[in-house]
């Protein structure tokens, strides 16, 4: 009688999570959130950043939770110091106040991944009705490369062509981005001249957020931004945001082409979408559109990138090594939506060169 061992069960790889925030509730809540996922497990619940320093240190987690607001040092100069001594994926937990979204958009400039809103009532099922959205974001974060941030910005090397060629005033530049975009969004904005033509971006940002997005982007930028009001004209030198509940359209009134706002329904799972913007642009305004693809998870916007391409735009996609997550990206250049791949610092100057460029050639 011969006998055989059973195969072993392969091992699962689960991914290791430290939650760190100053309210018992909160943690208890996340654990069990991500305890209920088979490819995680809680290494650690921190009620401040001087326990989760040694928490890291002992259970090397893979992805943290960080809260803002605790007492003996701040959220914010919690993750400062962490990018800088041993950068990990972080995923930050912000109420929806408007001083809330101003310190979320501070931690993604440190270099957290993506943020999930935390209310201030209700707390447990509140937290609770963002489940899947939590695990989500934690599954992509903790795939993001442990990297510090980048926080020098290149100068536009095109801004001086466009002195000696005026671009016509029908250009436009489309730009759609998620996971990751925000900062994207802002070396790509700083990178424009104060008479670049207009842009509109679609980021995924939800409501509460997009309006100090917008602020604190004006305030760096040469070109002045706001997020997008319905009916209004499409000027060089602005940039629209799409605000965070409602889609972003360009539409045309004569020669003027104006910002078109709605709220229908979600488009590939996402309000603002991508795909809503570049199909406008593609409809609207054909040779006279550049698209730009930024980072970001998923694949909203590839399919209408295409019609933009084949209605005459010039399409450009950010690379693997500078995005936060390639999906976006990687889905637009599959469908062959995609003139050229470009690190984020490299946009700017290739689209403002084309641009004047195509403006020199209609003019001989």
């Amino acid at each position: 009688m011969s006998s055989s061992a059973k195969p072993s069960a392969p091992q699962v790889t689960r991914t290791k999570v430290l939650i760190v925030d100053d309210s018992a509730l909160v943690r208890q809540v996340l654990a069990q959130i991500v305890s209920r996922e088979p490819d995680m497990t809680v290494v650690g619940a921190a009620a401040n950043p001087m326990i989760a320093r040694e928490m890291i240190r002992t259970t090397d987690p893979d992805v943290l939770t960080l809260d803002i607001e605790m007492p003996q040092m701040d959220g914010l100069d919690f993750l400062d110091k962490l990018m800088r001594l041993r950068p990990m994926p972080v995923v930050m937990v912000s109420t929806l106040t408007q001083a809330g979204s101003e310190a979320t958009l501070r931690a993604l400039e440190l270099g957290a991944v993506d943020f999930v809103p935390k209310p201030r009532i209700d707390i447990a099922n509140g937290i609770e009705a963002y489940a899947q959205e939590i695990v989500g974001k934690l599954r992509i974060a903790a795939k993001v490369p442990r990297r510090r941030p980048v926080t020098s910005v290149q100068t536009c090397a095109a801004p001086d062509a466009l002195h000696n060629t005026r671009l016509s005033t029908e250009k436009l530049i489309f730009v759609g981005a998620s996971t990751g975009g925000t900062e994207a969004v802002r070396r790509l904005v700083q990178g424009m001249p104060a008479d670049a033509p207009a842009l509109l971006v679609t980021q995924h940002m939800p409501p509460g957020f997009t309006r100090a997005f917008a602020a604190r982007l004006d305030g760096v930028a040469r070109v002045r931004v706001a997020e997008a009001v319905d009916g209004e004209r499409l000027l060089p030198g602005h940039v629209y945001i799409a605000p965070g509940d409602r889609h972003l359209r360009v539409a045309r009134s004569g020669t003027h082409y104006l910002a078109e706002l709605d709220n229908g329904p979600p488009v590939n799972r996402h309000r603002p979408s991508v795909e809503v913007l570049f199909r406008s642009a593609a409809s609207v305004a054909g040779r006279n559109a550049v698209g730009i693809m930024l980072t970001g998870m998923g694949k909203d916007g590839a399919q209408a990138m295409r019609e933009m391409k084949d209605a005459g735009a010039y399409n450009v996609a950010q690379d693997e090594a500078t995005c936060v997550v390639f999906g976006m990206p990687r889905e637009a250049i599959a469908v062959g939506a995609v003139d050229a791949v470009l690190p984020i610092d490299g946009i700017a100057a290739d689209v403002l060169g084309h641009l004047t460029q195509q403006a020199r050639s209609s003019r001989t």
